[in-house]
């Protein structure tokens, strides 16, 4: 048992909401008139779809391939016929598209042929390509294949396994209601992670505003036999977050720049992930659906078991939106936002719907200038200066605020919250990284064309000096050629000359026939071009000719010889 918990900096403590969903039961959504299934539900790759258009499937059949080591696959919620394969608007704030696969339900439900996995007989290796084809992903909101956080550092020995059941922010119930109703499979999923990554400890942090969570996952710890600590935690926005929680927990401070808490011999996972992971390997259901929060301006609200690729308004019809509802916000108050198309789909990371409506949210008073209060850097959870990192964004002096570690901020509005400026400062932080993501890209894009082009340079470059290489090689062999039968020509003459010297010395002999046939190619080369000349003279060149080579033979000057070709005599 844990003697001590510890407090992280900051934090706020906002009206929870959570009465309005968490008094009734997990309800199952009935099949929606189409399902709109992502491919791209997690960190990572894009899955590649496996199933063509016109093809009727079955209820947890495979219809997206995972791309990689980190991806996960997509499966068929339920059966029916794929309808199309093709971009639809996703859940996310820039409004974009990404490739989905519609289907339409045919009402059977039909099940693939599913089945416990023989648990025991798998390695790990197995384990981790098990979940990998099942799907299973991080439900606490950042979607990280659980397969990828199973295999622990060699060279850190894992001391705490913690699975995150705090679920601090406002409004959002839904694993309140899963602890509460399904505590057993979540405990069965935590010991297959603590059979991988054999920590020391498993600890099952939950607020303390949850009772009936933490008793349902007492009891059923001592149910099953586990050695698993179940520990309260004091309820303060974002206790929820992994490195907060870490905190509380262990007083282990996790560095701003770690993305792998492994490296600190610490892995959290959500408590939802650790029930999928036992409905996958314990029953042989990949993950197509999950338990979303219905909520906000609506007349019912409550927690219903919904199918991933559910549309957003459809799905939020369960709970009776009341007629002044304007809009649809997906995740809490805190982090979650408005979804810019009503029609997209709840993915895998989609906790919770909130009907929106001008009455319980009311619109911001405009902003007023920054007065240095400090009040958002003591809420800040990371020990930021949020007003720095303001000022700078603002400015779009995005160099600066690096220096001010942007990318150590998690967005959890705590500074936006506190500001008594009303300044949207979560919205300045999200512009500066989209900016610097932005540039980097652009700079990626260009060293990346400078490198195409230096070595398109390079191989023109190789190309001609391979050619000029070739052509060399090819005039030296010609060359060889035409010496060697203009050697055989003159053959008879010097070869009598040379027989004596070959005898006493056949270097000096071959070299002299070397000459010889050098000196018989050249005359026969000058003999060839006088000739042309001559028959391309004029009759006065010819006469011009003649009488020139009349005075040379009237004062007795014969041919010039030769230009001796031995290097000897130069």
């Amino acid at each position: 048992m844990l003697s001590k918990l510890f407090r992280f900096h900051g934090g706020v403590k906002p009206a929870s909401n959570k009465d309005l969903s968490n008094q009734s039961p997990i309800v199952a959504a009935p099949l929606p008139s189409r399902l709109i299934v992502p491919l791209h539900q997690s960190i990572g790759g894009t899955p590649r779809p496996v199933v063509e258009v016109g093809q009727r499937v079955r209820k947890g059949e495979m219809i997206g391939e995972a791309d990689g080591w980190l991806s996960a696959a997509v499966h068929a919620p339920t059966s029916g016929t794929v309808t199309e394969i093709a971009m639809h608007t996703r859940p996310h704030p820039s409004g974009l598209g990404s490739l989905c696969v519609l289907i339409e339900p045919d009402g059977q439900d039909e099940w693939i042929a599913h089945g416990p996995s023989d648990y025991a007989a798998m390695t790990p290796a197995d384990i981790c390509n098990y979940l990998q084809r099942y799907g299973i992903v991080g439900l606490g909101g950042a979607g990280f294949p659980t397969h990828g956080k199973l295999t622990a550092n060699p060279k850190v020995a894992m001391a705490e396994l913690i699975i995150n059941a705090a679920e601090c922010e406002p409004y959002i119930t839904c694993d309140d209601r899963l602890m509460r109703e399904r505590a057993e499979e979540i405990v069965r999923g935590t010991a297959i992670f603590r059979d991988m990554l054999k920590p020391q400890q498993v600890i099952i942090g939950v607020e303390d505003n949850k009772p009936e969570a933490i008793a349902a996952l007492r009891a059923a710890v001592t149910a099953l036999a586990e050695p698993f600590d179940v520990v309260p935690v004091p309820a303060l926005y974002p206790a929820g977050g992994a490195k907060q929680l870490i905190r509380v927990l262990t007083g282990k401070e996790v560095p701003g720049a770690m993305r792998s808490t492994a490296d600190m011999g610490v892995q959290v996972f959500n408590v939802g992930t650790a029930y999928a992971a036992w409905r996958a390997i314990g029953h042989g259901e990949p993950l197509i659906s999950r338990v979303v929060t219905l909520t906000g301006n609506v007349r019912q609200a409550h927690n219903v078991e919904a199918l991933i690729g559910t549309p957003m308004d459809e799905l939020l019809r369960l709970a009776g939106p009341n007629p002044d509802t304007d809009g649809i916000i997906m995740g809490g108050p805190m982090m979650g936002f408005l979804v810019p198309d009503e029609t997209a789909p709840i993915v895998k990371t989609s906790n919770c719907l909130i009907a929106h409506s001008a009455r319980l949210f009311p619109p911001k008073a405009p902003e007023m200038p920054c007065i240095r209060c400090g009040a958002c850097a003591r809420a800040c959870p990371h020990e930021l200066q949020p007003f720095e990192l303001y000022w700078h964004s603002r400015a779009k002096d995005f160099g600066k605020t690096q220096q001010y570690h942007i990318f150590d901020c998690i967005e959890c509005g705590c500074c936006s919250f506190v500001c008594p400026s009303r300044i949207p400062l979560v919205q300045y932080f999200r512009f500066a990284k989209s900016e610097i993501w932005a540039r980097e890209r652009e700079k990626k894009a260009a060293d990346e064309a400078k490198q195409r082009f230096e070595f398109k340079q390079f191989r023109e470059e190789r190309e001609k000096a391979d050619k000029a290489e070739k052509l060399a090689k090819a005039a030296a062999a010609q060359a060889a050629k035409k010496a060697a039968e203009a050697a055989a020509a003159a053959g008879g003459t010097v070869a009598a000359e040379a027989a004596p010297a070959a005898a006493d010395d056949p270097a000096a002999a071959a070299k002299k026939a070397a000459i010889a046939a050098a000196m018989a190619r050249a005359k026969a080369q000058r003999e060839a071009v006088q000739a042309k000349n001559t028959d391309e003279l004029t009759p006065q060149q010819a006469a011009e000719m003649a009488a020139i080579e009349a005075r040379r033979a009237a004062a007795g000057v014969t041919e010039a010889p030769a230009a001796s070709t031995d290097p000897r005599t130069e």
